[in-house]
Order: structure tokens, then C-alpha cells, then sequence
């Protein structure tokens, strides 16, 4: 049957490789699990047919197989009563039943067959239904925590990139440190050198000096005053 290949694919999907190709698993994850139900529902239909397929089929077999023990029935009591023509009779429709009976076998085991594979995906895709809704948070949180951890990483580079900014700011405050003293003893260079033989004839110069008070009073000395 053309739909028992199809959702044998479908149970063949392995959950672990569609998770690992997601880009966000933790949005995904939904979308995935949406699409499984939907599956689930056609699945689970198509189980119930092919199970009611299989329940009529034996229905019908079971139904021969007592005709059949009928006529083989009556063919007895035929023969007891002495009725040779009659049981002849029976004998022959029980034929014709176990001829019809023995189609319906092969009918019904192919049903049944068909019943059991379907039961076993069903089954199956449950389970793997069950699993990935237990899984989903988990997987979530994992993705929450790896995208924080990514934050982190960003936060660290950023760091990283504002140590290398001081360590360049603290290399030109020190360039521009020494280029300032650089320019102070330039600066005292290009200033005259000091005459120090000059500077102390001003300062004994200084002291040689009569001031006004002493002249005035010398003068009223002389003058007797």
C-alpha cells in the first residue's frame, strides 16, 4: 500500500538530525511538532481504516468458515436420514463456501498484515510525539542559555576592544607627556644664561648707596643745625 511507504518515511525521520539543522531550534521545534500532529491525525485515521478493513474481512471469514461447518452439518443428516441426494447437495454448497472461504483468507491475512504495520507506526509516531513534547522545554532552555552565553561572548570582545582603546589612550597620554617636557627644557635652553658677576655688582652696588635720610642728616651736621 502506497500509504504505508509514505508514513514509513515519516517514521523513519530521525528527530536529533532535524533538530541539529534548525537555525532556531527553539522556535522550529514548534513548527516541527505542529507538522507531526498533522501527521499524527492522518495517520491515526487511516490506522482506524485499515484496522476496520481488517475487523470487517474477519468478520467475513469467520462468517464462511460457520456456513461451512453448516452444510457439512446438514450433509450428516442427510446421509443419517437416508437422503444420499441431499447430502450431495450440501456437500457441494459447502464446496462452493470453502472456495469463497479460502479467497477471504488471503484477503484477510493480507488486512491484518496491513493492520499490524499500521498499528506499529501509529504507535511509533505517538511515541516520538510524546518524546519531543517532554524534549521541547529542554530545548528551549538550552537555546536560551546558548544565546545568553553568546551575549556574554559579545560583552568579553567588547571588553576586549575597550582594553586595547585604554591601552592605546594611556600610550599617547604618555607621548604627549613627554613631548610636553620636551618643549619645558627646550624652552629653558633658548633662555639667556644668567651673568652672575653682574648680579652681584647690582647687589653690592646697592649696598654702597647713601639713602635720602642719612644725606639730609649729614648736611644738618655740617650746618650746625
Amino acid at each position: 500500500m502506497a500509504i504505508l511507504e509514505r508514513f514509513g518515511d515519516i517514521i523513519k525521520a530521525n528527530i536529533n538530525s532535524i533538530i541539529d539543522k534548525m537555525e532556531d531550534p527553539s522556535k522550529m521545534i514548534d513548527q516541527y511538532l505542529r507538522d507531526m500532529m498533522e501527521d499524527f491525525a492522518e495517520v491515526k485515521q487511516s490506522t482506524a481504516g485499515v484496522m476496520a478493513a481488517e475487523t470487517r474481512t474477519k468478520r467475513q471469514l469467520d462468517e464462511n468458515q460457520a456456513e461451512v461447518a453448516k452444510y457439512a452439518e446438514y450433509a450428516k443428516k442427510a446421509l443419517t436420514a437416508g437422503n444420499e441426494g441431499d447430502a450431495r447437495t450440501f456437500i457441494a454448497k459447502k464446496q462452493e463456501v470453502e472456495n469463497l472461504g479460502a479467497s477471504l483468507m488471503t484477503t484477510y491475512a493480507a488486512a491484518h498484515e496491513n493492520a499490524v504495520k499500521m498499528r506499529q507506526m501509529h504507535d511509533k509516531l505517538a511515541a516520538d510525539i510524546e518524546t519531543l513534547k517532554a524534549r521541547r522545554e529542554m530545548i528551549k532552555a538550552k537555546v536560551a542559555v546558548a544565546k545568553t552565553q553568546e551575549t556574554l561572548n559579545d560583552a568579553a570582545a567588547s571588553i576586549g576592544s575597550a582594553q586595547g582603546a585604554m591601552s592605546a589612550f594611556n600610550r599617547m597620554e604618555d607621548k604627549a607627556g613627554k613631548m610636553l617636557d620636551e618643549a619645558n627644557a627646550m624652552a629653558e635652553l633658548n633662555t639667556a644664561p644668567i651673568d652672575e658677576a653682574k648680579a652681584l655688582e647690582e647687589k653690592y652696588a646697592a649696598k654702597g648707596s647713601v639713602s635720602v635720610d642719612d644725606e639730609l642728616s649729614r648736611l644738618k651736621s655740617e650746618l650746625g643745625m
